[in-house]
């Protein structure tokens, strides 16, 4: 039977319907019926007059996107595997083996020498709007939690007040107090600040700065992510600052300098120019060069986040990043997104996420049976729940460490923002009000945080930063349980043999076994002992 995986022609990305919408053409996603005299509410519609606006997600700025298309595979077609017998990483005692003792710190690097409270890291958030509005509670919630935080790419291209000699980066607005924020709440050496560069940010020695004058120990080079095939992309609704960004040398579209631009802009015609990153050039030579650079500058980790790249690219990036020992590669698959992508590419580009994780577990696993250096693996691509990182962790054992989030992360800072705002106003609604007025009341991780910080300092904590942490916590509580009920009690005994696959496809694409499959020798063994 044939199964429609896309979503076609009407979203609420892009804030398009069908007319007929009970009556769609799988194919096309066109109603069954377009009739002439139709206001075009969908997106065939909606561009015959908008254009090009309606590639990306909207509004931006207020909103992250990821993609809607179902794969035929995905993580829900595997199931988490628990038994009743024995303990590894703790005495199998009844009274010690409870979760609550699964220990989920990691260490990190070449030198072991990153450790985080728990395996996720926020594998980047750059110059969107809506990081940059969310950044406060993102930096403080990551840095109080003990996990790695990735400042995106293009943050120093797009700060005003960022100052540029000789094309390169001596001092900034934006980046510094990005970089402070987290450094000011980080516990006990917990945890990791991350710069990102991209084409743009390498010709500003932006990460040379970061690591110079800022103190910024980890780096990341960036090929690319999993919701597009392109540089990153912003928009911006102010004409001065696109002729800025213009002049600084990014792509802005249209061009903001041309007259009948201007004319168009200042009419209103249009409301947005968009501004474009370059794509990189990948090649062996120049990654050594950057890598190299980098090391001199005084870069203690070097990381590499690719995305949802070609198997032949894959293979690169992981051929790359042990021949010149990169301390961590994230890999960020198809169908993910957070700030400005396009819509149609976000859904039909690339590789999806098990497939991707299972190529790079086979490539991982091809190294190092040939005695070459694996990096730590971190996998990106949707996840947001304690059961997609123990699957991921699982799938891509005994080499991914950690699990690369965004847009959930994202999500809890916002919440914890908005109810902020709402207590400030005396106008918390009534689904929240049943737990109470005030932050000690609606956050249940506020006795703990008030405890860690003290009562001066918590009543300064921005409600952002409490919404991140108190969904890290869930995360980590359910985490502990699902690791507690494979008898797991840390995380270097989670191994791929946790898993089984639902569907002969899922065990096909993974190499994790059917679960029909799973255990068959062992059992007969018992039934005949």
């Amino acid at each position: 039977m044939s199964v429609t995986l896309s979503r076609t022609n009407a979203s609420a990305a892009t804030l398009t319907k069908n007319r007929t919408e009970g009556s769609v053409v799988p194919a096309s996603g066109m109603c069954a019926t377009c009739v002439d005299g139709c206001i075009g509410m969908c997106e065939i519609g909606k561009s015959a007059y908008r254009g090009s606006e309606v590639i990306y997600p909207q509004p931006f700025g207020v909103i992250t996107a990821a993609a809607e298309k179902a794969y035929p595979v995905d993580y829900s077609h595997f199931n988490i595997m628990g038994t009743a017998v024995g303990a590894q990483g703790i005495e199998p005692d009844s009274d010690k083996a409870i979760f609550p003792a699964v220990n989920l710190e990691v260490t990190l690097g070449r030198d072991g020498g990153l450790k985080f409270r728990y395996p996720w890291i926020i594998s980047g958030l750059g110059s969107t709007t809506i990081a940059r509005n969310n950044w406060e509670g993102l930096a403080i919630g990551s840095a109080l939690a003990g996990t790695g935080l990735t400042i995106g790419e293009n943050v120093v291209g797009m700060d005003p007040r960022a100052v540029i000699k000789d094309g390169r980066t001596v001092d900034t607005d934006d980046l510094k107090h990005r970089v402070k924020l987290y450094k000011d709440y980080q516990r006990d050496g917990y945890g990791a600040i991350v710069v990102q560069a991209n084409v743009e940010d390498t010709w500003l020695g932006v990460q040379e700065y970061a690591i110079q004058e800022l103190g910024v120990q980890c780096v990341e080079l960036k090929w690319g992510q999993g919701a597009k095939s392109i540089g990153g992309e912003v928009k911006i609704n102010d004409l001065q600052k696109a002729q800025f960004l213009h002049k600084r040398g990014y792509i802005v579209l249209p061009d903001p300098t041309d007259p009948d631009v201007i004319k168009a802009f200042e009419r209103g015609a249009f409301k947005e120019f968009e501004r474009h990153s370059r794509v990189g050039m990948v090649n062996e030579e120049s990654f050594a060069k950057r890598v190299e650079e980098l090391r001199q500058a005084g870069a203690r980790y070097i990381f590499l986040k690719t995305g949802a790249f070609r198997p032949t690219d894959l293979a690169r990036a992981m051929l790359f990043s042990s021949r010149y020992e990169i301390d961590l590669l994230t890999v960020d698959a198809a169908g993910a997104g957070t700030g400005m992508s396009p819509w149609r590419m976000m859904n039909e580009w690339g590789v999806p996420p098990v497939a991707l994780h299972s190529l790079l577990h086979r490539y991982a696993t091809r190294l190092a049976d040939r005695g070459r250096y694996v990096p730590a693996l971190a996998l990106a691509g949707g996840f947001a729940f304690e059961d997609h990182i123990f699957k991921g962790l699982a799938l891509g054992a005994p080499f991914v460490k950690v699990i690369g989030m965004a847009r959930a992360p994202l999500a809890a800072a916002m919440v914890g923002k908005t109810i902020g705002r709402a207590i400030e106003n005396r106008l918390v609604p009534v689904y929240i009000e049943r737990f109470g007025n005030s932050k000690d009341d609606i956050f249940i991780t506020a006795r703990e945080l008030r405890s860690m910080l003290g009562d001066k300092e918590f009543e300064k904590l921005p409600t952002g930063a409490m919404g991140l942490y108190t969904y890290y916590e869930r995360l980590a509580k359910g985490l502990r349980q699902l690791m507690a009920g494979g008898r797991k009690f840390a995380l270097e005994h989670v191994t791929r043999d946790d898993l089984a696959a639902l569907t002969h496809e899922a065990a096909d694409i993974s190499g994790i076994p059917y679960m029909m499959d799973v255990d068959r020798a062992e059992a007969e063994e018992i039934l005949d002992g």
